[in-house]
């Protein structure tokens, strides 16, 4: 039997199986469980499969099992009836032998998990979320980050991810913000390459690889009024030119699986958008890999958008659309076969599906190397290389927003340090959302990080949480005011929350997205499913900052949360502002390795602050024609894209372009000499902005086209280059192609989006003489 023998190509392999498979065993390779439902721990840590997967194996298989290792609120998975790392690769190895040695075609299953940032399982590495790996800039960093989550992932045998997300955030009232790496879309695709690179390796049959699957295609982060799975209103241009940026240098990346979008755009859901996922994805782009939906959103079609009469039209529509895999839902299991027989799909369109993902299962290795190995799992998953390297991301993800006179950093000589506030000592607050129980200890708080970084014994680190998040008590002021009046300085952790509720009516069963719930033990106020009308602090956090700054003592604030914060009265009281986002595990190390000096702050914003929600959308690529100024205030961001303050100084000089004329198709290097000015080393994010001063269409003031992070010493001068061609300079015309004019462009080097010097490059199509 061909697509048994290793040597043959996945193409041929797939076509010879696919030629011995019923229509049942076709459907169920479509098809994808929830994997936690397929199993019931022992209490010696062994499984035991359930009677409904194997009943679902009979009847024509299981392609794909969607978060058999999840573990969380909404699997209602914990630390005591779940999975050690050793035993979650034991458990997947037998699910997948029973599979295999119990289907007539021995077809393996591929396990999807959620690996955002870190592997969703018990045990796994959680890295700060990817708003606070954007402001890093630093994707090498992030590609290190991609392949240790890799490594963790198929030790336990599961081969595909749903990550990462490569939506635009256009409104950071969305609850998902924390999920994206910022609101420019170049920015974006960087960081989405590097994660493609990170996670599938050199090829996607290595112990070492995972199938990545970009999300959520597309426009997901446009939603109207930043609420979850609304409609966007996008013209095309729009479309091409931002959100469809990132995923076609994704697929250029080699991305070979693609998650689609709850979203409707222009009142055609991305599930069922043939333009995206035909002409667009495949046509256009030669994308060959397989499209899975979204969890629920075949429903949806029927129940949300409404534009299916019935479960046998959605799933209809769904294929010939391009979808081939539905995420953890019963639409395709209850109504494909009916589609068929009714005949509003062909065998043709079925077979089509199914060739896709099996193709990726022989390219995976799964038929040749179905299994993980527990006891590599057990050295890797967690490691402290691991640990390590989730320290440093989260140290070049914090921002400096504010230092008034030097107030940071702080001295470790220091009498006594006041650490106040409802984030300075809960672990889970500083997660983010898609996150695994986690065993006591396992994660440093910012008290744990100031703790360990003064060696203290328990005399000079003073603690009180003084409020909750979403509580309007101030039942813990005095506690906390008697604390910090006893301190030299103070440290107060306010923000947010992702942490998922446990408790009735807080998750959405169907999705596993939350829902907004006022009940008191609630303080998730970010995160899927949570969007705001507002940016500020919530409960009784402002009231608390307040009575602590009337103290007089150096006020330090530290924001740990998944989308901005706007509280003027804030900036200006505080002495110094950390956007610390969310950190992860390490997040109190490296806090306090930035308060402390040891570190000295790198991370830039990758999303604009407001000065006031009323400005929103406020993120810095606005077209020229942008309007009039508000009454009450100008279109201004409080705090720029590429904004970050450091503990050095840093002086651009001489930019430079050789040539400063081109063609179309020509290239120019753009030079810019930069001066550690102060006396500390540092780290700085020079940035590359180009603007199109006349064109056909309107463009916006300015685009993001080029980064570069560099390290200098006290007085150290580089030389930091750029080379601006085509990709650069070309924008998605009137018919919607790629191409770049004759005109005058600035070209503008700086620190951040609001602040740099210019230069000017002409573009000149060369006309033979007459």
């Amino acid at each position: 039997m061909d697509y048994k023998n290793e040597l043959l190509s996945a193409d041929r392999r797939a076509e010879d199986l696919l030629g011995r498979m019923t229509i049942d065993e076709k459907i169920g390779q479509l098809i994808q469980p929830f994997g936690w439902k397929c199993y019931e721990k022992n209490e010696d840590g062994s499984i035991t499969i359930t009677e409904t997967f194997k009943e679902h194996l009979a009847q024509g298989g299981v392609g794909s099992l969607y978060g058999l290792l999840r573990a969380d609120p909404w699997t209602e998975v914990t630390l005591e009836t779940g999975l050690t790392p050793e035993e979650g690769a034991k458990a997947l190895n037998e699910i997948q032998r029973y599979a295999i040695e119990n289907s007539r075609l021995g077809i393996p299953i591929l396990f999807g998990e959620e690996c955002s940032h870190g592997h969703m399982s018990i045990g796994s590495t959680v890295f700060p979320t990817p708003i606070s790996i954007g402001s890093t800039w630093n994707p090498s960093l992030y590609r290190r980050m991609c392949q240790a989550v890799a490594i963790e992932t198929r030790s336990q045998g599961a081969a595909a991810t749903y990550s990462p997300v490569l939506d635009v955030v256009r409104d950071p009232r969305w609850g998902r913000t924390e999920e994206c790496y910022g609101e420019d879309p170049y920015l974006v695709a960087e960081f989405g390459v590097a994660a493609i690179e990170g996670l599938q390796g050199d090829r996607l049959d290595g112990e070492d690889s995972l199938l990545a699957t970009p999300k959520h295609f597309a426009a997901y982060g446009s939603s109207e009024g930043g609420r979850n799975a609304k409609a966007v209103h996008m013209g095309p241009r729009e479309l091409h030119e931002v959100d469809l940026l990132p995923f076609r240098k994704a697929v250029e990346a080699g991305a070979r699986s693609i998650m689609t979008a709850y979203n409707e755009i222009d009142g055609v859901p991305c599930t069922t958008s043939s333009y995206l996922l035909q002409d667009i994805l495949r046509d256009a782009w030669g994308f060959d890999g397989f499209v899975i939906t979204d969890c629920g959103a075949l429903g949806m079609l029927v129940n949300g958008h409404n534009t299916a009469q019935d479960g046998e039209d959605a799933v209809a529509q769904a294929i010939k659309a391009g979808i081939d895999m539905e995420m953890s839902g019963d639409m395709f299991r209850n109504h494909l076969r009916s589609a068929l027989a009714s005949g509003q799909i062909t065998e043709d369109e079925l077979g089509n599906a199914v060739a896709r993902v099996l193709k990726l299962k022989f390219e995976l290795g799964l038929f040749d190397r179905p299994y993980g190995d527990p006891a590599r799992a057990a050295e890797v998953i967690g490691s402290e290389e691991h640990r390590g390297l989730a320290r440093e991301l989260a140290q070049e993800g914090i921002v400096l927003l504010k230092n008034e006179q030097g107030t940071l950093p702080l001295s470790k000589a220091i009498r006594k340090i006041a650490v106040i506030g409802p984030n300075a000592n809960t672990a889970y607050n500083q997660l983010g959302d898609y996150t695994s129980p986690q065993p006591q200890g396992s994660i440093a708080t910012v008290l744990d990080g100031i703790r360990c970084a003064l060696g203290d014994d328990g005399e000079r680190v003073l603690y009180a949480p003084g409020s909750r998040i979403r509580d309007d008590s101030t039942e813990g002021f005095s506690k906390a005011l008697a604390c910090a009046s006893e301190a030299d300085a103070i440290v107060v952790a306010v923000g947010g929350s992702s942490a998922r509720d446990f408790g009735e009516g807080s998750i959405d069963l169907l999705t596993g997205a939350s829902v907004v719930t006022d009940h008191a033990w609630s303080d998730m106020e970010c995160g899927e499913g949570i969007d705001r009308a507002s940016l500020n602090l919530l409960g009784a956090q402002l009231p608390l900052v307040q009575e602590l700054r009337k103290l007089g003592k150096p006020l330090i604030v530290v924001y740990i949360n998944g989308r901005p914060i706007v509280e003027p009265w804030i900036i200006e009281h505080a002495d110094a502002i950390l956007e610390a986002w969310y950190p992860g595990q390490e997040g109190g190390h490296a806090i306090a390795d930035v308060l402390f000096g040891d570190i000295n702050p790198s991370g830039r914003l990758t999303i604009s602050i407001p000065k006031m929600v009323g400005q929103l959308p406020v993120y810095y690529y606005h077209r020229r024609t942008r309007g009039k100024r508000y009454l009450e205030t100008d279109f201004h961001a409080e705090y720029p894209f590429g904004f970050g303050l450091s503990y050095t100084t840093f002086k651009y000089d001489q930019l430079r372009i050789e040539p400063a004329f081109i063609g179309p198709d020509g290239k120019a290097s753009v030079t810019v000499d930069v001066t550690n000015t102060g006396d500390r080393s540092g780290s700085e994010v020079v940035q590359l902005y180009i603007s199109d001063l006349a064109s056909t269409v309107t463009r916006p003031e300015k685009v993001l086209k080029g980064f570069r992070k560099i390290h200098l010493a006290p007085g150290e001068t580089q030389t930091v280059s750029f080379e601006v061609s085509r990709e650069q300079l070309e924008f998605v015309g009137p018919d919607l192609s790629r191409i770049v004019e004759d005109g005058e462009f600035n070209v503008l080097v700086g620190p951040n989006s609001a602040d740099y010097l210019t230069a000017r490059l002409t573009v000149r199509t060369e006309r033979k003489s007459q």
